[in-house]
């Protein structure tokens, strides 16, 4: 009876119960304190440029209703395509993400590699030893990802890794969190290696 409520604990155990801790935890979907989504006004002036655009088609096609049904239709059917494609962008596609120490906007990102790398990739991040190690080879697909979120001004970036299980990556680190100088060397280290 006490087998079966305390199994053995072998290495292939442990395994299970880490990667067990950490699913659900990904760099995606986990909130950061120093990173807000903010209203991009660019985004916004774009959209609501496209939208005019897709009105004044929409006011001219009616006005060449009478003229021309083909100029009318076309010019319809572009301001109802442009008018949509306002809406799309200005409530879903406005939004950025900002680390807000510098106010510099955050892009998101994944790497492929062999999952044979995975264990020298965790090491050198866990160590933050990105200038001293070896180059690796990052690819457009493979069993190991490494997903990045990295701040355009170079001060921040936050990592984790991925190993391919059937039908899904799940997480195989922690998720670390770079800023300043430890930033700038990740991502160097990325631009290095990305091919």
């Amino acid at each position: 009876m006490a087998r079966l409520l305390y199994p053995i604990v072998n290495q292939k155990n442990i395994f299970i119960m880490y990667q067990s801790n950490l699913v659900g935890t990904t760099l995606f979907t986990t909130e950061h304190p120093h990173i807000a989504k903010h209203t991009s006004s660019k985004s916004v002036i774009l959209s609501i440029a496209i939208a005019l655009l897709g009105v004044i088609s929409i006011y001219f096609s009616l006005e060449h209703g009478q003229k021309s049904s083909t100029v009318s239709m076309m010019l319809l059917t572009m301001g109802t395509i442009l008018t949509l494609l306002s809406l799309y962008r200005l409530f879903w596609k406005s939004s950025e993400m900002v680390y807000t120490p510098t106010c510099s906007v955050v892009h998101e990102g994944s790497c492929y590699l062999d999952i044979d790398d995975l264990d020298s990739l965790q090491r050198i991040m866990a160590m933050k030893n990105f200038d001293l190690s070896p180059q690796m080879t990052f690819k457009s697909s493979g069993n190991g990802r490494l997903d990045y979120m990295v701040s355009k001004d170079g001060q921040f970036a936050a990592v984790q890794l991925f190993r391919f299980v059937p039908y899904t990556y799940e997480p195989i680190s922690d998720i670390y969190y770079y800023t300043d100088a430890d930033a700038k060397a990740f991502l160097n280290y990325l631009e290095i290696n990305k091919h």
